[in-house]
């Protein structure tokens, strides 16, 4: 498969009155032409973070990419100028955020906001710009595009805001959609309709996706691959069925622990114990080792490597080196990998 970007050893600082924050820890990850790699975490993981930087968003003040490569059609997106990247972002790299709202300017109508990139970067008269929002406003699935043209963000729902948004997004054709928990804001019936016409407007496009979410049942329906991210790493990655059927890491494990099941009538729904670590004062060994009932000796002393469990399926824990102890995933992830039919696609 044709890669898309590689992002390879990223680090990224903080620096603020408490001291350096080293919020992205050697990140490494490809995304590959026409796939949904999924970003999983609690907040403060880094997926944000790791999104943000690819599209050069973060604050220039006090945010710092410490080493590092983004690389995008053979170009180091770290070091290019913000010249270069005003015509990279919004045509070859755009980005879905998650409240619609604070994404569109209240004081002008949406069409001349979808017009604005497609003008910019399309090189397009007004009036093939307009053709091509209305176009775009069709596509996402809004009824009545041309009168739709003509009015402001108020007058949309949440919902409608969020396809808007989408077709912004979509405007010149990117070859990376970023799409930064684009449903969080929206209820379950809308949220299903929104994954839906992404999943749709995909395969019409040909767009390769990085999915960003704390909700692993999303992850089950928009991925190809899943990344789960702790403590500013990588912490395994792998096709969503290698995640869901087959999960290595414990942090993983607690969090399809902590996905609401169907099948449980009384159960009480699992968290996670403790919290993330302070990343002021990183931690010598596995960041997850003080939440981890299987913690060992050295995972308070030694950052895990990534084991290789296949060819597509690494994960960063000692429990998967020859000497450790056998361990099964807990009896909560095993139900819940019961709900998905051995041999089906869980997409």
């Amino acid at each position: 498969m044709e890669k898309i970007l590689e992002v390879k050893d990223l680090n990224i600082s903080f620096h603020t009155f408490a001291g350096e924050v080293k919020a992205i820890r050697g990140v490494d990850f490809d995304l590959y032409k026409g796939e949904t790699l999924a970003i999983v975490g609690e907040s403060g993981s880094g997926k944000s973070v790791t999104t943000k930087s690819i599209m050069r968003l973060l604050p220039p003040g006090n945010s710092e990419i410490k080493g590092g490569q983004m690389l995008f059609n053979g170009k180091d997106l770290a070091k290019l100028s913000d010249k270069q990247m005003q015509k990279i972002r919004g045509k070859d790299i755009s980005m879905i955020f998650q409240d619609p709202m604070t994404s569109l300017n209240p004081t002008i109508k949406i069409g001349k906001q979808i017009m604005e990139p497609i003008v910019r970067h399309q090189n397009m008269s007004k009036s093939a710009a307009k053709e091509r929002a209305i176009e775009l406003l069709r596509l996402v699935g809004i009824p009545q595009p041309e009168k739709r043209f003509e009015q402001y963000p108020h007058q949309f729902s949440g919902g409608m805001r969020q396809r808007v948004v989408i077709a912004i997004a979509l405007a010149c054709n990117p070859k990376v959609l970023i799409a930064d928990e684009p449903t969080t804001a929206l209820d379950v019936t809308i949220q299903a309709q929104i994954l839906e016409l992404m999943k749709d407007l995909q395969k019409k496009i040909d767009t390769s996706i990085i999915f960003i979410t704390h909700d692993l049942g999303v992850v089950a329906n928009v991925a190809d691959r899943v990344a789960v991210m702790y403590g500013g790493k990588i912490v395994e990655i792998g096709t969503v069925d290698e995640i869901f059927y087959n999960p290595q890491h414990p942090y993983t494990w607690g969090l399809i622990s902590s996905m609401p099941s169907l099948d449980a009538k009384d159960e009480e729904l699992y968290a996670i114990p403790g919290t993330p670590p302070n990343l002021l004062h990183p931690p010598k060994g596995d960041a997850f080792a003080p939440r981890n009932q299987y913690a060992m000796q050295i995972d308070l002393e030694e950052q895990p490597p990534m084991f290789k469990v296949s060819d597509t399926h690494y994960a960063a824990t000692w429990l998967l080196h020859p000497d450790a102890p056998k361990v099964e995933p807990p009896e909560a992830v095993k139900r819940r990998m019961r709900q998905f039919p051995a041999g089906k696609e869980v997409k």
